[in-house]
C-alpha cells in the first residue's frame, strides 16, 4: 500500500495513457465521437436504432450481403448509426432461423433474401417498423456531436490532470468528476 492509498480500499493504480485510448475507442463505439456518430452495438436493438427492422426493410428492396446492409443502414442514416457485425449477424441467424430470410450465394458472398414468410411479415409489422437510420438520425444530430465534443474536452482535462498533477490535484480532480455525475443524474431526477 502506497502512501495516498485509503485503508480498506484496493491500492490506486498508477496513471496509464494507454488504458485512457482504450476509454475514448469504448465511448466513441458507443455513440460518444469517433468519424462515424452513433454506432450500434450487439442485440436486436442498437444504440442508433432497430436492427432487425431495418435489415428486413432493405431485404424488401434487393438482396443483400451482411456488409451491404450495415453500410446501407450508414449511408441512410447520413453515418449517424452504422450497426456492428455483432448486432447484424446474429439478426440475420435469427431472421433465418424463423424461415423470414433465406441465405443465397451470388458472386461468392452469402446473400440475405426475404421468403414469402418474410414478405408477409414485413407487411404485417410494417407500421411499427417505421424508418430506423431515420430515428437513429433524429436521436444523433448536433445536440448528440456538442455533448461528445464537451466530453472529450473534459477527458482531456482529466488526462492532463493526471499524468502532471499533483495526488492533492489528482484528488480534487476526481472529486470535481463525482459532483460532475452527481448532477447529470440531478438533471434526469428534476425531470
Amino acid at each position: 500500500m502506497g502512501p495516498h492509498d485509503t485503508p480498506g480500499r484496493a491500492p490506486r493504480r498508477p496513471f496509464n495513457p494507454h488504458e485512457m485510448d482504450q476509454h475514448l475507442e469504448h465511448l466513441a463505439r458507443f455513440g460518444f465521437g469517433g468519424p462515424r456518430g452513433r454506432r450500434g452495438r450487439g442485440g436486436r436493438r442498437g444504440r442508433g436504432g432497430d436492427v432487425r427492422a431495418a435489415v428486413l426493410l432493405l431485404l424488401e428492396e434487393s438482396p443483400m450481403h451482411g456488409y451491404q446492409l450495415i453500410t446501407e443502414i450508414g449511408e441512410r442514416s447520413e453515418g449517424e448509426w452504422t450497426p456492428s457485425p455483432g448486432s447484424v449477424y446474429p439478426v440475420l441467424q435469427q431472421l433465418e432461423d424463423e424461415g423470414l430470410i433465406t441465405f443465397e450465394r451470388v458472386e461468392g458472398r452469402k446473400s440475405a433474401q426475404l421468403t414469402e414468410a418474410g414478405r408477409a411479415y414485413l407487411e404485417e409489422h410494417r407500421e411499427t417498423f417505421g424508418t430506423p437510420w431515420q430515428v437513429a438520425e433524429e436521436r444523433g444530430g448536433q445536440p448528440a456531436r456538442e455533448s461528445a465534443e464537451s466530453l472529450r474536452s473534459l477527458i482531456g482535462a482529466w488526462t492532463q490532470v493526471m499524468q502532471a498533477g499533483t495526488d492533492e490535484q489528482r484528488q480534487q480532480a476526481s472529486e470535481i468528476l463525482a459532483d460532475a455525475r452527481k448532477s447529470l443524474y440531478r438533471v434526469l431526477a428534476d425531470a
